[in-house]
């Protein structure tokens, strides 16, 4: 089994870049469905709580809770997908990777997912799933909060780094390359257009 994690600060493009997986048949876990699981478990909202009930969960099962939960979604999505590649979105922590490489060894492949911040907030702000993804000061406390939990250190240890300072189509080509997915889009994609592609990512 090949399971590749991803890493990035808040609109670096770690959702885009699990799309990319999806489309060609690449199944992806999200670290964060363990934590809206439990909200919903606890009758909680999601939305509102997600961050809480992340800490709370670290708080009573350990700082690798998340990771451990995580651990049998990979196992499963691994014996029910055609291939033998996982995509596991959204380490957060250095312990959240030490838990995985424990798991799967050199099977396991970090890889980080870089952009500044000025085109982090634009991206954010261009989706604008709330009113936080416009606020530049908003985005600048919750990458403190991430560099806090250990993604600084956990972007620094990847094994492989992909910038997406580029177009959309130039940043999904890396994504396939880094997932060993033969790139087929190349002329045919009207994201390879450089006039009409923006900049990768959807902004996760």
């Amino acid at each position: 089994m090949n399971v590749i994690g991803t890493v990035g600060l808040p609109g670096s493009g770690k959702g885009e870049a699990a799309n990319v997986a999806e489309e060609a048949g690449i199944p992806v876990v999200v670290m964060g469905d363990v934590i809206r699981t439990e909200c919903r478990r606890r009758g909680l909202d999601p939305a509102e709580h997600h961050g809480r009930i992340a800490g709370a969960l670290r708080e009573e099962e350990g700082d690798d809770a998340i990771a451990a939960r995580t651990l049998p979604r990979i196992r499963e999505a691994a014996a029910e997908g055609d291939g033998d590649t996982v995509l596991v979105d959204g380490l957060r922590s250095t312990v959240e990777l030490e838990r995985f490489r424990e798991a799967f060894g050199d099977d396991f492949t970090l890889v980080a997912v870089r952009a500044p911040f000025e085109l982090r907030a634009e991206r954010l702000d261009d989706r604008g799933r709330d009113d936080s993804d416009s606020d530049l000061e908003a985005l600048r406390e919750r990458d403190a909060r991430e560099i806090d939990l250990g993604l600084g250190e956990t972007l620094d240890r990847a094994d492989v780094e992909i910038d997406n300072t580029g177009t959309l189509a130039a940043f999904r080509s890396r994504v396939r390359e880094v997932l060993g997915v033969t790139d087929t889009e190349h002329g045919s994609d009207p994201d390879a257009d450089p006039a009409t592609a923006n900049a990768g990512g959807d902004g996760s």
